[in-house]
C-alpha cells in the first residue's frame, strides 16, 4: 500500500507542476483535425450502440454499475450517429473460438495489485464463451521494449489462436508498435480494439517537465521496474506519436476499432482532475487523461464515445482508494466489453481493409 500512495504522490506532482508546454512544433510532421466523415475512420456507432443495448437488456442489470443506454448515460451520442440499423444481436455462446488479450498502459503494471484492466469484466466475457488473457507490460518503458513483450507473449501462444487485442491507453500505442515490427503477429492477431487510447500522444507528456518524468521514472516501486530517463513520457509526446504515425503501417488484416472516453468535469475522478483542467485548455472533450480526437486509431472502426474518465473506462478500483482517489469509477465495463468484442466477431467477415500508413486508408461500411 505504501508504494501505491507513493506513486499516487508522483501523480499528483505532475498535476502540480508548470503548465506552459515545451513548444516542439519542429518535431512533429503537419497534422490536422478532420471529422470522421471526412477522415479515414469508419463510423459505427450506431450499430455498437445497439449491440450494447442489447447486451444490456440480456444481462446488464445483473453486472456491476448499470446505466441506461439510451440516454447519454453510458455512451454519449455526438452528433451525425447514424439510426439503428434494427438488425439482431447474436447474444448465445460465442463458438468462434476468440481469445481476447488485454494489454495495459502506463503505469498500469505499479497499480496491478489495486486494479487491472477490464479485472471486473472478464468473468463475463468468459461466461460468453472467450477465453481471455493479459500481457503484462512494463509501466515505467517505452513502448519498444513493451512490443517485444507483447510479441513474446504472443508468439506463446498456440498456433491456432485466433486474438483480438484490448488495449487501453499507452497499451494501444505499445500494441501497434508491436505489430509494426513484428507483423507476423497478424497470423494470430484478428482485431485490435483500443479503449482510450494514447494514438496521437497527450499535450500532457510535453507540459510535464523532465525532472517530473524522471521522479516518476526513477522512483523505486516492487514489482514495477524503472525506466530509463523519460522513456515512456517520451513515448506519448505528440510529436514522437505523429510521426510514428505517419512513417509506420500494421498488418492490413489486423482490422482495430476504437472506444474513447469523454468525461464531464463533474464525472472525473479526484486524482485526474487536475489534469482534465490543463487539457480542457486545449479541447474539453477529454477523459482526464487523453484528448478525445486523440483516442482514435486511423483507418479504424469508430464504436462510441464511453460517459467515463481515463480510468473508469477499463480500470476497476475499490476501498480507501476509490473512496478518496479515484472517485468516478462506476461505469458498466462489463457491457461495454462484451458489446466491443461481439462487433468485432459480427464484422470479423468483412473485407480487411488496406495498410494503415500516412492517412491513405480506404474507408469500409460500417457492420450493420
Amino acid at each position: 500500500m505504501i508504494r501505491f500512495w507513493t506513486l499516487l504522490l508522483a501523480l499528483l506532482l505532475i498535476g502540480c507542476a508548470p503548465r506552459a508546454p515545451e513548444l516542439r512544433i519542429g518535431a512533429a510532421p503537419p497534422s490536422i483535425l478532420l471529422p470522421t466523415a471526412r477522415s479515414t475512420v469508419t463510423d459505427g456507432r450506431a450499430r455498437y450502440r445497439e449491440i450494447y443495448c442489447a447486451v444490456r437488456a440480456e444481462r446488464g442489470t445483473t453486472l456491476p454499475f448499470d446505466r441506461p443506454c439510451d440516454t447519454g448515460a453510458a455512451l454519449r451520442q455526438l452528433p451525425g450517429e447514424g439510426a439503428p440499423t434494427g438488425r439482431p444481436v447474436a447474444l448465445g455462446r460465442s463458438t468462434a473460438g476468440y481469445t481476447v488479450v488485454f494489454v495495459p498502459g502506463l503505469l498500469a503494471e505499479c497499480l496491478a495489485s489495486q486494479s487491472t484492466v477490464f479485472g471486473d469484466a472478464r468473468a463475463n466475457l468468459e461466461a460468453q464463451g472467450y477465453r481471455t488473457a493479459y500481457i503484462q507490460t512494463r509501466g515505467r518503458q517505452s513502448s519498444e521494449i513493451n512490443a517485444g513483450i507483447i510479441q513474446d507473449a504472443i508468439r506463446a501462444m498456440p498456433a491456432d489462436a485466433r486474438i483480438i487485442l484490448v488495449t487501453h491507453s499507452k497499451g494501444t500505442v505499445d500494441s501497434l508498435v508491436a505489430l509494426s515490427e513484428y507483423p507476423d503477429l497478424a497470423d494470430k492477431v484478428v482485431a485490435l480494439v483500443s479503449v482510450a487510447g494514447a494514438v496521437n500522444g497527450s499535450p500532457l507528456a510535453d507540459m510535464v517537465p523532465n525532472w517530473v518524468a524522471e521522479l516518476a521514472e526513477s522512483m523505486q516501486l516492487p514489482q514495477c521496474p524503472q525506466g530509463h530517463g523519460v522513456e515512456a513520457a517520451d513515448s506519448l509526446r505528440r510529436a514522437e506519436r505523429l510521426s510514428w504515425l505517419s512513417t509506420h503501417s500494421w498488418p492490413a488484416s489486423v482490422h482495430t476499432y476504437s472506444l474513447v472516453a469523454v468525461a464531464g468535469p463533474e464525472a472525473v475522478s479526484a486524482v485526474l482532475r487536475p489534469f482534465y483542467r490543463m487539457l480542457a485548455g486545449t479541447d474539453p472533450a477529454n477523459d482526464g487523461l487523453v484528448i478525445a480526437s486523440d483516442a482514435i486509431v486511423p483507418g479504424s472502426t469508430l464504436l462510441g464515445y464511453a460517459n467515463a474518465d481515463h480510468l473508469a473506462v477499463a480500470m476497476p478500483f475499490s476501498g480507501l482508494v476509490a473512496a478518496t482517489l479515484i472517485t468516478q469509477n462506476e461505469y458498466p465495463r462489463a457491457v461495454l466489453l462484451e458489446a466491443a468484442i461481439r462487433y468485432v466477431e459480427e464484422d470479423a467477415g468483412r473485407e480487411p481493409a488496406a495498410n494503415v500508413s500516412s492517412g491513405s486508408v480506404p474507408r469500409r461500411a460500417p457492420a450493420g
